[in-house]
C-alpha cells in the first residue's frame, strides 16, 4: 500500500500504522456505494485506539471493514472518510486452560478459527452463510446461519469483547458486565450494529466440542403450509436437530396442486449432530417421522449455507414466530404476484428471499407495504439487507423499529458527535 502524499492525516494514518497499511482510498473503498478518503490497517489494539483517537480530533467518520462481505448490506453511510481494516488485528489471542472459550481477534476469518480450533476436537456453534466472513463481521451484522436454530445467533455466544469507542478509548467486558438490568447489554447493542457505535477488536465466545457425525434428513415440499407441518412434526418428535433449514425456489410448480407422483419444488432439511450410532438411530426416526421421499444424507444439500439473493437483486429477511412462517411467506407471494426464491431456518422463523433486479422502486416499496401490514400484526419484520443503490435511497429498508427510541439513546451514549459509520445503524441513526 502506498502513503497518502500531501495529506497531514494520511502521514499521521502512516506513522500509527505503518506506511504499508495507510493509504488513500481506491475505488473500491467504499460502502454500500459512498466512496471512502483513506484506508488504515492497523496491527495491535493500541495503534486501533490511535487511528480512532486520530479521527476523533479531526472529525472523520470511520466505518471498521473486515473481509467486506457484507458492506453493502443495510443503508449507505451519511458520509465517509476513514475505512479502518481490521485484517492485521486477527488471530486467537487467548484460550481458557478448559477449552471452553476462546478469544479472537476482530479480523479473524471464522473459518481459520474453525480449522484451529478443529484440531484439537472443538469448533465454536458458528456457521454464517457469507464464505470468508470474518469474527468482526459476523457480529456486526448479526449474522446467524442454520446452527442458529440450536445454539443461537454468534452474538448469543459471545461473553466478552473489547473495543475502542468512538474518542479512541480502549475498554473491556465481560462476563456480568455484558448484561444490563435495566436495559440492553453490550453484547446485544454492539452486537448487529454495523459498526455504528464502536471498534470491535476482539471477541470472546464459548466453544465445544465437535460432533463426531452429521447427518442431513431431507425432503420435498409443495407449499409454505407443508413446511409448517414438517417443522411442527420435527420440533414434537425426539430427534433433537441443531439444524431446520428450508428452500424454496421461485418454480411455477410451486402454485399447481400437489401432484403424489411428482418431487415437490422445495426442500426441507434437518441436521442431526453427535455420536455416529445414536445419529444414524435418530435419522431414521425422521424418515419415519417425515415419511413422504424423506432421505439421509451424511453431506449438505448444495444450497445449504447459501443466501437465496443473487447480486443486484433485491434482499429481504423476514422473520416471524415460526407458526406464522407459512403466512409470511404466501404474504410475499401474493405481493409479487407469485413465487420469488426463499431460504433460510424455518425452525427459528427467520428467511431471505430475493426480489427481482427488474422491480422499480415504486413496485419494491409496494410490495414492502403489503408484506410488512401482514407481519405487523404477527410480531415479525421484514428489513431489505441488500439492494441496488437506487432501490436502497429511496426505500424505507427497516419498516417499522419498536426500539428506535432506545437505539437512538444507545446511539446517543456509544457515539454522541455521530462519527462511527453515520446513518447505518438500525433506522438510520
Amino acid at each position: 500500500m502506498t502513503t497518502p502524499g500531501g495529506s497531514d492525516v494520511g502521514r499521521r494514518l502512516a506513522a500509527i500504522c505503518g506506511t504499508e497499511f495507510a493509504r488513500e482510498a481506491g475505488p473500491a473503498d467504499e460502502v454500500a456505494g459512498v466512496p471512502a478518503r483513506w484506508v488504515a490497517a492497523p496491527g495491535t489494539v493500541e495503534a486501533a485506539a490511535a487511528v480512532l483517537s486520530l479521527a476523533a480530533a479531526g472529525n472523520l467518520a470511520v466505518i471498521p471493514r473486515g473481509a467486506a462481505t457484507k458492506l453493502d448490506w443495510g443503508a449507505p453511510p451519511a458520509r465517509l472518510d476513514l475505512l479502518v481494516d481490521t485484517g492485521r488485528l486477527a488471530g486467537i489471542w487467548h484460550r481458557d486452560a478448559g477449552e471452553l472459550t476462546v478469544e479472537v481477534g476482530a479480523g479473524t476469518p471464522l473459518r481459520a478459527v474453525q480449522a484451529t480450533l478443529g484440531q484439537r476436537g472443538h469448533r465454536l456453534a458458528c456457521d454464517p452463510r457469507s464464505a470468508g466472513a470474518t469474527i468482526g463481521g459476523i457480529l456486526a451484522a448479526d449474522e446467524a446461519g442454520p446452527l442458529r436454530h440450536r445454539y443461537g445467533t454468534p452474538c448469543e455466544q459471545v461473553i466478552g469483547v473489547s473495543y475502542v469507542d468512538a474518542e479512541g478509548r480502549l475498554h473491556h467486558a465481560d462476563g456480568w458486565s455484558m448484561r444490563a438490568a435495566d436495559g440492553p447489554g453490550l453484547n446485544q447493542v454492539l452486537c448487529g450494529s454495523q459498526g455504528a457505535l464502536a471498534l470491535l477488536v476482539s471477541a470472546t465466545l464459548r466453544t465445544q466440542a465437535a460432533p463426531a457425525a452429521r447427518v442431513w434428513v431431507t425432503r420435498s415440499v409443495w407449499t409454505p403450509l407443508e413446511v409448517h407441518d414438517l417443522v411442527r412434526q420435527a420440533l414434537a418428535g425426539a430427534v433433537a436437530p441443531s439444524a431446520i433449514e428450508v428452500d424454496l425456489p421461485a418454480h411455477r410448480a410451486a402454485l399447481i396442486p400437489r401432484q403424489r407422483s411428482r418431487q415437490g419444488p422445495g426442500t426441507v432439511a434437518l441436521l442431526l449432530e453427535g455420536g455416529r450410532a445414536e445419529v444414524l438411530d435418530r435419522a431414521e426416526q425422521l424418515i419415519t417421522l417425515l415419511s413422504g421421499d424423506a432421505r439421509a444424507f451424511e453431506t449438505p444439500p448444495r444450497w445449504w449455507h447459501r443466501y437465496p439473493f443473487e447480486p443486484g437483486e433485491v434482499a429481504l429477511r423476514l422473520q416471524v414466530p415460526i407458526s406464522d412462517l407459512h403466512a409470511a411467506i404466501y404474504a410475499l407471494r401474493d405481493a409479487v404476484g407469485g413465487p420469488v426464491p426463499v431460504r433460510g431456518a424455518a425452525g427459528t422463523g427467520v428467511v431471505h428471499a430475493a426480489l427481482p433486479a427488474s422491480l422499480g422502486v415504486d413496485r419494491v416499496s409496494a410490495i414492502l407495504t403489503a408484506v410488512r401490514g401482514v407481519l405487523l400484526f404477527r410480531g415479525g419484520t421484514c428489513v431489505v439487507t441488500s439492494a441496488p443503490p437506487v432501490v436502497r435511497q429511496s426505500i424505507d429498508l427497516w419498516g417499522p423499529v419498536a426500539a428506535l427510541p432506545t437505539l437512538r439513546e444507545v446511539k446517543q451514549r456509544f457515539d454522541p458527535h455521530r462519527r462511527m459509520a453515520p446513518g447505518r445503524y438500525i433506522g438510520g441513526l
